[in-house]
């Protein structure tokens, strides 16, 4: 893990060090330019670039990118951007166990982490392995510094929520404990700041810090209701991951405090008095859309979401109830605030 400004430079130094010579490069559309410029970096070291990257890591784009490995004789790849990206690098090194070199360009936090959450069908299911934990990333705050603060926000955010569900895992421990709550108080500080000044470079790299230890925490110990419900919305209904996991997590955090008051004690250490409130009105703050509504879920989705949620659930601190949980999934539609 290399962390600092510039440190993309030292991209092809990596490359060599796991001696690979046809390393793919990997993108989502839009970041195709910047895939190219790396491609470059890596002068005769490159395969390429394959951009198709897109949200919740469809198993038909990675057979597309498998495809493109394939014909191009990659030995390796190397993800530039978020969580997309990474998820079809992590996808590429389920099926190969080709090494993985690892550039985030936002906060998702999942390249810290052995799990990959893949999309068929409709459904998002995860899957954790050491093949998919990659071997190299290099954390440049310069690569965040034009990223739009609205979605600087809401990848904040999810990464908070990596941090959040560590605290209250079955498997928490002492030291996750002490990285997540150091993680969520740097990223509750650092994003307000990125949504008045996207160019405040101190708080862009207390953000990509703290988005670090999340992802740390959520490598190490397991998720609970919120990150199932999230899976569940994204992989059913399509909806953008990162604001997902925004408009969900005060809620859910509000339907947990009841069984976990120790956590929300601690919480209150970083959030102030009404964690859940806190990350409600951060949400607010960062200009985020709080309301699963306005990102696409229909109504009627609301019982379906309800009905998944009890299939194959993950562990939850609190009981799993099927009236409270619908309230839940229900206020997260509407973007009020959340209730315990």
């Amino acid at each position: 893990m290399i962390f600092g400004s510039g440190t993309l430079s030292q991209l092809p130094d990596e490359v060599a060090r796991l001696g690979l010579r046809k390393a793919l490069v990997l993108s989502t559309p839009p970041q195709e330019a910047e895939a190219g410029r790396i491609a470059a970096l890596l002068g005769d070291a490159s395969a390429g670039v394959f951009a198709g990257a897109v949200m919740h890591t469809p198993v038909s784009v990675t057979e597309q990118a498998m495809a493109a490995v394939a014909e191009k004789q990659a030995d390796g790849v190397v993800a530039i951007g978020g969580g997309s990206t990474t998820g079809l690098a992590k996808a590429i090194a389920l099926r190969t166990d080709l090494p993985q070199i690892i550039v985030p360009t936002t906060y998702a936090g999942s390249e810290m982490t052995p799990i990959l959450g893949e999309t068929r069908d409709n459904t998002k299911t995860t899957q954790s392995s050491p093949k998919i934990l990659p071997e190299v990333v290099i954390y440049d705050v310069d690569l965040t510094m034009t990223l739009p603060a609205g979605l600087s926000g809401t990848s904040g955010i999810n990464a908070i929520a990596h941090a959040v569900e560590a605290l209250y895992a079955r498997d928490a421990n002492p030291i996750i404990d002490l990285m997540a709550l150091e993680a969520i108080g740097a990223l509750y500080r650092a994003l307000p700041r990125i949504a008045k000044d996207p160019g405040d470079r101190e708080a862009r790299s207390d953000a990509l810090y703290g988005a670090w230890l999340c992802g740390m925490c959520l490598g190490a110990v397991g998720m609970s209701l919120h990150h199932k419900l999230c899976h569940t919305l994204g992989g059913t209904f399509d909806l953008p991951h990162a604001e997902t996991h925004t408009a969900v997590l005060p809620h859910a955090l509000a339907y947990n405090a009841s069984a976990i008051p120790s956590v929300i004690e601690r919480l209150r250490g970083v959030l102030g008095p009404d964690p859940a409130g806190a990350l409600y009105d951060l949400a607010g703050a960062v200009g985020a859309e709080r309301s699963l509504k306005a990102l696409g879920m229909p109504e009627d989705g609301i019982d379906t979401a309800t009905e998944r949620a009890f299939a194959n659930p993950y562990w939850n601190p609190r009981p799993l109830e099927r009236d409270a949980v619908r309230a839940l999934i229900a206020r997260a539609w509407k973007g009020v605030e959340p209730r315990a």
